[in-house]
Order: C-alpha cells, then sequence, then structure tokens
C-alpha cells in the first residue's frame, strides 16, 4: 500500500509543480543598470525627506545653567557615498556612507542673572545609514514595499558657538552635541519608514493592476507571486490576461511558452508570451465586436460591380430585386491565434462572409455564405508606455461552405476581397491597436531606445528608462487626503486619456 501511495505522489509531482506555477503572460526584468539610474532619482527623493526631518527641543540644566535648543532645521546634506543593490531574495538595499548634515537651530542659555539667546551652526559628520527594503506581492497583486530595515549612526557632531557665553556653551557642549547627536540618529530611520511604506508605496499604486482597456475588454496585470531578486535582476512576473467587460471573472487558461529573459545589458527587459496577445483576441471575440458590416453605399463600387457580374448574376436574374443593395456582413468565427516566431509574428484569423440583397421593406436575400481564412503580420512596437500593433494583410483565402464548384468560382473574388481588407477593414483594426495598452511602470518612468526581439512563443522589448515626472511629482499628485476613503486596489478603474490604451 505505501509503495503504491509513493508511486501515485511520484505520477502528480510533476503535474503538482506545474499548477503550483502558473505561467506568466508578461514579465518584466529590471536590470543592476536599470537600477542605477532609480538609485540617481532616489537620492534626490531620500535628501529632500531627511531635510524634512523634525528634531525635539532639547533642554536641560547643568548647575546654575539652564539651556534650551530649539527650532532645529537641516541646512544641507551631503550624501556623495550612496549605492543601491539587490539583494536575494526578494530585498533592495539602500546604503549611505560618511555622509555629513549641516544644522542650525537656536539657543538659549541662563546663568544666574545672565541670558542668551541666538542660533548655532552644527555638523553631523560620518553619517551612515544602512536600510533593507522588502518587496512582495500584497493581496491585490500589485508589488510593494513590505518591511523595512534601516540602522543609522552619527560618528561625531560638532557645533560652532559664538556671543558673549560662548565660553560657556563650549563647557557644555559635551552635553549639547551628544543630546542633537541621539536626536537627530533616532529621527533619521523613521523618516525613511514613513518614505518607503508610505510615500514609494504611493508610487507603485500608480502601476495598473486590473484596468479596463475600452468598453469592451480590461487587462489583468496582477502579480503572479513575490519578485524574484538575484545579485543583478529583479524579475516580476505578470499573469497579462485580457478579459471582455461583460464577463470580467473569465479566466483563460495559459498553455503558452513562458518567456525567458536571459539579457541584463539594458536597463529594463518585457516579455509578452502568445497568451498575452491572445487573450486580448480572445477578450475581443467574447465581447462580440469582431464583426463588421457593409451595405448600400459603403460597399466599394468597384466590389460591387464585380460581384453583380460574376456567377452572382445568374442569382441575381432569379431575383426580382435585382435593384437591391448588396449587404456584406463579415464576422470572425473563432479568437485569432497569435504565432511568434524568431522570423516574425504573425496571426492566423478564420471568419464568414456573408453576403445579401436587402431590398427596402423586405427580407433580405442572402447570396453566398463563404468562409475565409487569413493571416496578418504583426508589427509590435513600444511608444511611451504603450505597446502597440500594426497589422498587415499577408495572406487570404476564400472557399464556399456549400460546393467545391462554389470555391472555384470565387477563385476571380480573391483580388477584390483583398483590396476590400486592405482598403476598408484592417484601417478600422490598425486604429483600435495603435492606440496600444500600458505597460506596468509606475507612472512618471518612460521607455527610450527600445528594440523588439521576437524568439519562439515570445518576444521581448529592451529598453532604457527615464524619469519624465521627479519622484515628489507622483507624490504629491497621488498624495491621499487625509479625509478621503482609499478605494480598493483591486476594483477595475474607469479608462483614462492617460496614457493611450488598446
Amino acid at each position: 500500500m505505501a509503495a503504491g501511495s509513493r508511486l501515485l505522489l511520484l505520477f502528480l509531482l510533476p503535474w503538482l509543480v506545474t499548477a503550483s506555477h502558473s505561467p506568466p503572460g508578461c514579465k518584466i526584468r529590471i536590470t543592476s543598470k536599470g537600477l542605477d539610474l532609480v538609485k540617481q532619482e532616489g537620492l534626490r527623493f531620500v535628501e529632500q525627506e531627511l531635510q524634512n526631518i523634525t528634531v525635539s527641543d532639547l533642554h536641560g540644566k547643568e548647575g546654575q545653567f539652564h539651556y534650551n535648543i530649539s527650532q532645529v532645521k537641516v541646512m544641507d546634506l551631503q550624501l556623495a557615498l550612496s549605492d543601491l543593490h539587490f539583494q536575494p531574495q526578494q530585498h533592495l538595499v539602500f546604503n549611505i556612507n560618511n555622509a555629513s548634515i549641516s544644522l542650525r537651530f537656536r539657543r538659549q542659555l541662563l546663568y544666574w542673572f545672565f541670558y542668551d539667546i541666538g542660533s548655532i551652526n552644527a555638523s553631523a559628520d560620518g553619517v551612515h545609514i544602512h536600510t533593507v527594503l522588502q518587496l512582495a506581492k500584497d493581496d491585490a497583486g500589485r508589488l510593494k514595499i513590505s518591511n523595512i530595515t534601516c540602522n543609522a549612526s552619527i560618528a561625531r557632531m560638532h557645533a560652532g558657538f559664538s556671543g558673549t557665553l560662548r565660553k560657556v556653551y563650549e563647557f557644555l557642549s559635551t552635553f549639547i552635541v551628544t543630546g542633537m547627536r541621539f536626536l537627530l540618529s533616532q529621527q533619521i530611520c523613521p523618516s525613511l519608514e514613513h518614505a518607503s511604506l508610505v510615500l514609494l508605496n504611493s508610487v507603485l499604486d500608480t502601476v495598473p493592476v486590473r484596468n479596463y482597456v475600452d468598453e469592451y475588454i480590461g487587462i489583468d496585470y496582477s502579480l503572479l507571486r513575490d519578485p524574484a531578486v538575484s545579485t543583478d535582476t529583479l524579475d516580476l512576473d505578470f499573469k497579462g490576461m485580457f478579459f471582455p467587460r461583460v464577463r470580467e471573472n473569465q479566466e483563460l487558461e495559459n498553455h503558452a511558452v513562458e518567456p525567458v529573459i536571459k539579457e541584463t545589458e539594458r536597463m529594463v527587459y518585457v516579455a509578452f508570451s502568445e497568451y498575452f496577445f491572445d487573450s486580448a483576441m480572445h477578450a475581443y471575440f467574447e465581447a462580440g465586436v469582431l464583426a463588421i458590416e457593409l451595405q448600400g453605399e459603403k460597399v466599394p463600387k468597384d466590389l460591387e460591380v464585380l460581384l453583380r457580374a460574376t456567377f452572382f448574376g445568374t442569382i441575381f436574374m432569379l431575383s426580382p430585386t435585382v435593384d437591391a443593395p448588396l449587404r456584406l456582413v463579415l464576422r470572425v468565427s473563432a479568437p485569432p491565434r497569435c504565432i511568434i516566431k524568431p522570423s516574425g509574428t504573425s496571426v492566423s484569423v478564420s471568419a464568414f462572409l456573408n453576403i445579401s440583397l436587402v431590398p427596402p421593406g423586405r427580407p433580405a436575400v442572402q447570396l453566398s455564405s463563404m468562409a475565409m481564412e487569413t493571416k496578418l503580420s504583426a508589427r509590435v512596437y513600444l511608444q511611451g508606455k504603450a505597446l502597440r500593433v500594426q497589422l498587415d494583410l499577408r495572406r487570404f483565402r476564400i472557399y464556399s461552405k456549400q460546393s467545391a464548384l462554389e470555391s472555384l468560382a470565387l477563385f476571380s473574388l480573391q483580388a477584390p476581397l483583398k483590396t476590400l481588407l486592405q482598403l476598408t477593414i484592417m484601417p478600422i483594426i490598425n486604429e483600435r491597436t495603435k492606440k496600444g495598452v500600458q505597460i506596468p511602470l509606475p507612472e512618471g518612468m518612460d521607455f527610450t531606445k527600445e528594440v523588439v526581439t521576437n524568439h519562439a512563443g515570445f518576444l521581448t522589448v529592451g529598453a532604457d528608462l527615464h524619469f519624465s515626472k521627479e519622484l515628489r511629482e507622483v507624490i504629491e499628485k497621488y498624495r491621499p487626503a487625509p479625509t478621503a476613503a482609499a478605494r480598493p486596489s483591486s476594483e477595475p478603474t474607469a479608462p483614462s486619456v492617460e496614457p493611450p490604451q488598446l
């Protein structure tokens, strides 16, 4: 019995491993080069946060001396020696070494009947800050900073005294400087913790997770698992599945090849599997929008003349409605399929074309129903943060569903119908696809120098990054009002005009 159980477990093990690791439809890799850019912007942000440190007043008594230090203000920071790097398995480490902080504060001194007031300039040198940020997937599938550990120390502090009681202050400098160094070091980590867990997470909230693309479909960019961090890269696996808005909870199983990113030369790499594009076309198909109808004047004149002059002419002559307008209905019969090869990307489409006469006030008279098989070449490119697709008709074939004889007669319609698709249908399709769909990056961060590379079953976009907005600008834009209710992060948001979407 035990042997049978072990055999069953061995048989089910591959299936259990596969089931626990859902392949991503979209994958993003940030490399050390990209992290260097993030460090530059992050360092400016840290400087701004440390300049806003609030230090409590310091007061005390030493014999007949009463002193009070207040209105402490950070005047300048020198954070030249800093480092931001990946730490497996899911951490970022931010270090600041041998930094200096210049301060100014107000002094008050009472010694017997002598009272002195003024300002003191001080400097904290040998400032060391070690911060570890833990990255994780939250309940909504969004990347978040889930925890932070921080250690800060100040090696030495010096205060410059002036005024009539300068000697007295120098006598008390040990107490004042020691107290100020303690208070300042105690404020550094809470400031950085708030900056990370609150402010930086508000920037990560701008990454789309489950958004509407247009009035027909939406996209699910939720993370499938916690980020995978190596010494040189950070990899994020996104679901990357489109869904029809009429059935938002519909799931499309992913059987596509999992994207594999091996490169590290660029700042960022984004990979899309065939599943990503298939789910988009499946969602549009389920939404019932992959159809078009041309009637009357909308039918190209040359095509109408050809149809009336071909074998349909016999049908026309037999019908009392010869002069009735034509109606062409083109409808996709199954969800189109995307095929990505190293040589290029293509889309296979199967459809029906129904040709009818529509006499006014009378039922339509169907003349023919034919099947169509087309193959479209797809050029995938990136513009800003929008992934866009340009389609072109490559192959086209029509045949009759009724008889081989009718299929032979349809041969003369191949060229005009292909022209119809190229001049009438393709512009409509490309008008929709060129709007693009946003890639899951935070607001204020965009791609530059994009290069698309095809692989077997997926494609990658290698690019560099740049900040179109400062972190502070994005934070201030999305900083929640104290009385505002937080919006659930998993709720789909309405379509926005910026950035353009598919």
